[in-house]
């Protein structure tokens, strides 16, 4: 599903190179969800951008679902990314002057569905907010504003998903409700999961574990739940 091929990120820190990510191989089967662990500044967010086709490597392959990305055009990224990946941010990046329905929505309309409405409306239900549809985001706590931000993610059901650190900004009650959706996820419609956490109770649920540290990875089996 996901595979990284000697994958590194170096960028210009004033005039002398940084090594965000050293050269990474990293695969990912479908249907797994993956917890990526790290101190900050470690690389976890380079790596999930990457994935993405948001940023591009300065070495390696990524392939994501069977199509190699690192030497696609925008154009083509940005059709893959709408087909294929959905993104959960740490802070949500709702758009405050649409509803939650309408922010379900925009995704579904720039891809043509002839079904959008219904179909965010579904989305709405599964995430169990329909009833704040019709609210604005300044009007939703920060944990519906995740759920709808989740939603949205889901709108044109791609295999996999990216999430950034999803209940950094929640309490504890509401960061468990959205961990225990994107579990649901996971497992009812087996979407791929990579998700950037500190939460020890996420990743002991993990399939599997994969830690950074200075930009170098390594992976190990989730500990049973």
């Amino acid at each position: 599903m996901i595979e990284l091929r000697g994958v590194s990120k170096t960028v210009l820190s004033g005039s002398q190179p940084l090594t965000i990510l050293h050269p990474t191989d990293l695969t990912v089967a479908s249907g797994q969800f993956v917890s990526i662990v790290g101190p900050s500044g470690s690389g976890k967010s380079t790596l999930l951008g990457l994935i993405a086709g948001l940023d591009t490597p300065s070495s390696g392959e990524i392939v994501v679902d069977g199509v190699e990305i690192t030497g696609l055009e925008e154009d083509a990224l940005a059709r893959l990314r709408g087909e294929k990946i959905g993104f959960v941010f740490q802070f949500f990046h709702l758009i405050p002057s649409l509803t939650a329905l309408e922010n379900v929505l925009v995704p579904l309309e720039i891809a043509g569905e002839p079904r959008a409405a219904g179909k965010a409306a579904a989305l709405l239900r599964d995430v169990d907010l329909t009833d704040r549809g019709h609210h604005y985001p300044s009007q939703l706590s920060g944990g519906e504003q995740q759920r709808i931000a989740i939603a949205r993610a889901l709108a044109n059901a791609p295999p996999i998903l990216l999430a950034d650190e999803p209940t950094g900004n929640l309490d504890s009650a509401n960061g468990r409700h959205v961990v225990d959706l994107l579990m649901d996820i996971n497992r009812s419609r087996e979407t791929t999961i990579l998700m950037v956490t500190h939460d020890a109770e996420i990743t002991a649920r993990s399939d599997a574990v994969l830690t950074m540290r200075d930009g170098r990875t390594s992976a190990a089996a989730a500990q049973p739940v």
